[in-house]
């Protein structure tokens, strides 16, 4: 079977996997978003289905302090004695945790925090009862792998915490992974930034704590200096399948057009993995991630597909729907009009680092239609509500229904770093469906009123939204928002919202 690369596509970050018999389970990093950590479930490594968020609470996952790529950093999943455990660290409140639950879909306990500073925690289980808990970390004996053994139950350290690997002299050595293989500790890191000098570095030894030798293939992937359309890969985590062979998860990027700049976010990619005679695993075509790879020896298992409308006639949103940090109270409802989501502007607006009235959807293909159908009649001057594409509080561009001087208008606003642009025509009373359309180099904008033609309002280039312009580790979301700066507002009623991929 061939399959495509990526294998989940868009903003979804520092994959990590484990095996339950012949189920895979894979969660990703969430930063400033609401509910946190997706949990995917395949039968194939190739086809995957959301089944949850493994951080679905306010307690689970405070964000009031999480700036923009603050909160969840990379999370490490892992199936021991029944329990699936997932380790984390929250960066804007509270550290480096664990939650535990018998189902991948949950509930998953409350964190249990581990004393250890650093970021991207990771989760070992030996044969005799210990559990090592590894970090990434600038500690006392300098920047690198930090390892310690911890109380499974309460969390608490049982011994000090050691450096235990520096790495092989890349920047930011972080995503440690341990793994025992054939009586070997194999320690395994990113190293190279999150960037495109990004690669995955390998090491190995007889004990836990080391030392631990380099493996002399080092970098076993990376993709730097290619020509390629897969760049930035590494951050991986490895799987034996039901046949014996070994198989890793890891995160890249794809720019959209050349100049290099991407727009999704760090998507997550599949690659075999082979054993060099010496005892080494080299990830994909020696080292490589390609855009389309030959696929593990397993049944294929597709999921159906999901449905381009959203009606929001359910009574709980669906999976893919993400807030922007905890949503403030009454900001949305699926109850107040039924078939209709309801947003309630605050006077959190979508340039302010706080939690706006704000449900997203990912940006996940970079050809691709989206629409909205909006009743709003603001009656207060200044109230808004629409359509965002969004990357951070200083980098997005905005559609929407809005009062000035008392009179209903169409804006569209581009807001790129310290520069603002505002455009401003008339409105019709009634519903109008406010449309997307994106493609490699620009958003493109349009609004439909009543039985008018389709009019189009502007466009705005992807690359002003990329992580080389904006900065940050997140990717592009667009989102239904309102905002009421008196902090009164009028129900912004969402009947319905279109996500329809294209091909390319």
């Amino acid at each position: 079977m061939k399959y495509t690369n990526p294998v989940i596509p868009g903003f979804y970050p520092d994959p990590s996997i484990c095996r339950v018999d012949e189920d895979y389970y894979l969660v990703t990093s969430t930063f400033e978003y609401f509910p946190g950590v997706p949990i995917f479930h395949s039968r194939d490594l190739v086809h995957w289905r959301q089944i949850g968020h493994v951080l679905s609470s306010t307690e689970q996952l405070p964000l009031d302090n999480a700036w923009s790529s603050g909160g969840i950093y990379a999370p490490t999943l892992r199936h021991h004695e029944g329990w699936f455990y997932m380790a984390t660290t929250n960066v804007s409140g509270g550290g480096n945790f664990y939650v535990r639950s018998r189902k991948a879909e949950g509930p998953w306990s409350n964190p249990i925090y581990v004393a250890q500073d650093g970021i991207d925690p990771s989760l070992f289980f030996e044969e005799d009862g210990r559990v090592y808990f590894q970090t990434a970390c600038n500690g006392d004996e300098g920047e690198g792998i930090y390892q310690c053994e911890i109380d499974l139950e309460t969390g608490t350290r049982l011994t000090e915490s050691r450096l235990i690997w520096k790495g092989t002299g890349g920047v930011a050595p972080e995503a440690p992974h341990l793994y025992k293989i054939n009586d070997l500790y194999y320690l395994m890191i990113a190293e190279g930034g999150t960037e495109y000098g990004h690669m995955e570095t390998i090491a190995r030894s007889t004990d836990a704590y080391g030392p631990f030798d380099a493996c002399p293939h080092n970098p076993i992937l990376s993709n730097r200096s290619m020509k390629t359309s897969i760049h930035a890969t590494g951050h991986a985590d490895l799987v034996q399948i039901q046949d014996g062979s070994w198989w890793a998860v890891c995160l890249g990027f794809r720019p959209a057009a050349y100049p290099m700049r991407h727009h999704l976010g760090r998507e997550i990619f599949l690659a075999p993995v082979t054993w060099t005679d010496d005892g080494w695993p080299i990830i994909g075509n020696n080292g490589r991630i390609e855009p389309v790879m030959t696929g593990p020896s397993l049944p294929e298992c597709p999921w159906p597909s999901q449905a381009t409308r959203d009606h929001f006639d359910e009574p709980t949103l669906g999976m893919n729907w993400i807030f922007l940090r905890n949503p403030a109270p009454g900001s949305w409802s699926l109850n107040e009009h039924p078939g209709h989501l309801v947003l309630h502007g605050n006077s959190v607006s979508l340039d302010d680092r706080r939690n706006p009235a704000f449900v997203g959807h990912r940006l996940s293909h970079f050809l691709c239609n989206m629409a909205a159908l909006l009743d709003f009649e603001p009656g207060i001057d200044h109230e808004e509500a629409g359509l965002t594409v969004f990357m951070n509080e200083k980098y997005h561009y905005d559609l929407a229904v809005k009062l000035i001087d008392g009179q209903k208008k169409i804006i569209w606003r581009r807001t790129v770093g310290s520069l603002r642009t505002e455009q401003v025509i008339d409105c019709d009373k009634g519903p109008v469906v406010l449309k997307m359309h994106a493609d490699r180099e620009q958003f493109t904008f349009f609004i439909q009123q009543g039985s008018a033609e389709e009019q189009r309002i502007a466009s705005g280039e992807t690359h002003l939204l990329s992580t080389e312009v904006a900065g940050g580790f997140t990717g592009v979301i667009i989102a239904m928002y309102a905002h009421a700066p008196s902090g009164e507002s009028t129900p912004a009623l969402f009947d319905w919202f279109d996500y329809e991929p294209l091909d390319e």
